[in-house]
C-alpha cells in the first residue's frame, strides 16, 4: 500500500525536475542523473518524505557513505550537487525552512593515484620475479621485495641516489634510505626480506658486479645490471615490466605501485597513520593521507584516536 508521503516526496521530485528542465537547461542525461542521485539518497533516509526533517549531520553520514562506497570523485561531487540544488528549490518553495546541504562541497580533485595491487598480486609479482634465470632472477625478487616492504620509491632503491651496500644493515634489520631533500630515514625490515638479502648479498650480486669492466667501479651499488653497474631507474622499469607480464598482471604498473601498495596495506592491517607517514618519509601528513586513499573523515578519526583531549 503506498503511503500518502510517498506520492508527495514523488510529486517534488516531480517538481524538481520540470525546474530544472524548464529553468535550467539541463541536459536529459544530467536531469535523469540528478532524479537518481535524489531518489538514492531518499532511499538511504529508508524512503524519506519528510525532507525538513533532514539535518546537516544526516547529510554528511551520506556523504561519508558515498565515499565508503568508492564512488568516484566526479561521481560524489554530482551527488552532492544535486542534493544542494533540490533543497534550494524546497526552500523557494516554501516546503523547508532553510536548506541543510549548502555546507556540502565536492571532494577536491587531486593527482590520480597509482593503482594499489593486491596481497595476492604481490606474492605473484614477486613469484615471477624469481622465476627469471641466473643471478638476475634472484637480484628481481630482492630488489622488487625490498621496494614494497621498505615502501621506496624507485630514486632510493636504484640511481645515483640508491641504496649502496653501506646503507644495509642486516643484523640490525633496517635500511638507511636517502629521500627526497637529501633527508635520511631508517626503515625497519621484516625477518623475510632479511634474508632475501642475506642470500641475494651471497650468490648473486657477487656474480653480477664481476661483470663490471675494470675501472669502472663507482659506488657500491646494492642493485648491479646484468654488465656490472649501477642499475637505472630505466632498468628497473624493464624489470617490472617483464616480471609483472610474467605474473599475469594486466593492469598498469609503475615502481610507485609498490610504495602505495606497501602504504596501504600497512594501514588496513591498522598501522597509525603517522607511523606510515615516518617510513613513507613525508614531511606533512597531508601527503600521506592523499597517497592512502584516506578523506578528512578518517584523518579525524585517527586524530580523535590518538590525542590524550580528543
Amino acid at each position: 500500500m503506498t503511503h500518502p508521503h510517498d506520492s508527495l516526496r514523488d510529486q517534488l521530485l516531480d517538481a524538481f525536475v520540470s525546474h530544472l528542465r524548464a529553468e535550467r537547461g539541463l541536459s536529459p542525461n544530467t536531469i535523469a542523473a540528478y532524479r537518481t542521485d535524489l531518489a538514492q539518497l531518499a532511499l538511504f533516509f529508508h524512503g524519506q518524505n519528510d525532507w525538513s526533517r533532514v539535518a546537516p549531520q544526516d547529510l554528511d553520514r551520506y556523504a561519508s557513505s558515498l565515499r565508503k562506497q568508492a564512488y568516484a570523485p566526479s561521481s560524489i561531487a554530482r551527488k552532492l550537487a544535486a542534493i544542494r540544488s533540490f533543497f534550494r528549490f524546497l526552500v523557494e518553495e516554501a516546503v523547508v525552512d532553510t536548506t541543510p546541504a549548502d555546507h556540502l562541497r565536492p571532494p577536491r580533485a587531486g593527482r590520480p593515484l597509482p593503482h594499489v595491487l593486491g596481497e595476492e598480486e604481490v606474492v605473484a609479482l614477486l613469484e615471477a620475479a624469481e622465476a627469471g634465470p641466473g643471478p638476475e632472477g634472484v637480484r628481481d625478487r630482492a630488489m622488487l621485495e625490498l621496494t614494497y616492504a621498505a615502501g621506496l620509491r624507485v630514486s632510493e632503491v636504484v640511481g645515483p641516489q640508491g641504496l649502496g651496500l653501506a646503507g644495509l644493515s642486516l643484523d640490525g634489520g633496517w635500511v638507511r634510505v636517502l629521500g627526497k631533500g637529501s633527508k635520511e630515514r631508517l626503515v625497519p625490515l621484516y625477518p623475510g626480506i632479511v634474508d632475501r638479502l642475506r642470500a641475494y648479498l651471497r650468490d648473486a650480486r657477487p656474480v653480477l658486479a664481476a661483470r663490471a669492466k675494470r675501472g669502472r667501479a663507482g659506488p657500491p651499488a646494492l642493485f648491479p645490471n646484468a654488465r656490472g653497474r649501477a642499475m637505472t631507474r630505466q632498468g628497473y622499469w624493464l624489470v617490472l615490466k617483464r616480471c609483472a607480464a610474467r605474473a599475469g598482471i594486466t593492469t598498469h604498473l609503475s615502481p610507485h605501485t609498490l610504495r602505495h601498495s606497501f602504504a596501504t596495506h600497512l594501514l588496513r592491517g591498522g598501522a597509525p597513520l603517522r607511523h606510515v607517514q615516518e617510513l613513507l618519509g613525508h614531511a606533512s601528513i597531508a601527503t600521506t593521507q592523499i597517497y592512502t586513499h584516506l578523506d578528512d573523515t578518517q584523518v579525524r578519526e585517527a586524530y580523535a584516536g590518538a590525542h590524550p583531549r580528543a
